[in-house]
């Protein structure tokens, strides 16, 4: 990581990301009385902490996306649970009440479409919870503009003849 005065908070309150600032703070030439090696040195080392940053700001996207995966699987492991155990006895002695009206097939065929209905309404939750997860989208963006930073810019040169 960069010193603190380097490290930049996201917008949606994720972790510091060191980050290599564009221009120094003061205003003045960086390069006045720098020689080519400590400028490669420079350069080397800020390319290191802008590679160290992508893959930090990777790892906390990522890291929010899973949370956000595993909340709304909770969901399913609810749905499963209804649906397997669909709570035994109380369902059964709803099927049994329903008898005293019913035939006694109709009223337990009535009960299970109403186990079905539970746990496919704890499985939409879970597919509505699941539906939000989203790309890393800074992590695209930034990893983008790097590379589009890194291109050999060619200027166009005037051929002499």
């Amino acid at each position: 990581m960069s010193s603190q005065e380097h490290e930049h908070n996201g917008p949606d309150g994720l972790g510091a990301v060191p980050y290599i600032p564009l221009s120094s703070d003061d205003g003045a030439d960086a390069t006045n009385g720098q020689s080519i090696g400590s400028l490669v040195s420079q350069a080397t080392q800020h390319l290191s902490t802008l590679v160290r940053a992508e893959v930090e700001l990777a790892k906390s996207e990522v890291a929010g996306e899973v949370k956000k995966g595993i909340k709304g699987s909770v969901f399913f492991v609810i749905a499963g649970v209804v649906a397997l155990y669909s709570s035994f006895f109380f369902f059964f002695f709803l099927g049994e009440l329903l008898s005293e009206w019913l035939k006694r097939w109709a009223a337990f065929l009535i009960v299970f479409g109403l186990m079905l209905l539970v746990a496919g309404f704890f499985g939409f939750l879970g597919f509505r919870k699941l539906k939000k997860l989203r790309a890393p989208e800074r992590t695209i963006t930034s990893v983008k503009d790097t590379a589009a930073a890194l291109k050999p810019r060619r200027e166009a040169v005037p051929e002499h003849g």
